[in-house]
C-alpha cells in the first residue's frame, strides 16, 4: 500500500461514495487493512459515524480514497438523508 494506515487510525474520505450515502470529507476509522490481489486494489475497511458514535456505513476503500486526518483537519456537520 502507499500509505500504510494502522487499525482504528481516523481517517478522511477524499472521494464520494455515493451507494453508501458518503461524501468526501466524511471522517471514519481504519478497521483493517486489506493488501489487495489480482485485480483487487490495496485497501481498507473504514466505519463512519454520526457525531454521537452511531454507525452509518462500513465500507471498503482503495487506499486512494481515504488520507490520514491531520492536526489541521476541522470536524464538520451535516444532516444525512437517511436514518442511522
Amino acid at each position: 500500500m502507499s500509505q500504510l494506515l494502522a487499525e482504528h487510525q481516523v481517517v478522511v474520505l477524499t472521494e464520494d461514495i455515493p451507494s453508501e450515502g458518503l461524501r468526501a470529507g466524511d471522517v471514519g476509522v481504519v478497521l483493517v487493512g486489506h493488501a489487495g490481489h489480482d485485480r483487487v486494489p490495496p485497501g481498507y475497511t473504514i466505519e463512519i459515524t454520526t457525531v454521537t458514535g452511531e454507525t452509518v456505513a462500513v465500507v471498503d476503500v482503495p487506499a486512494s480514497a481515504v488520507r490520514p486526518a491531520a492536526d489541521c483537519d476541522a470536524r464538520h456537520a451535516r444532516s444525512l438523508s437517511r436514518s442511522v
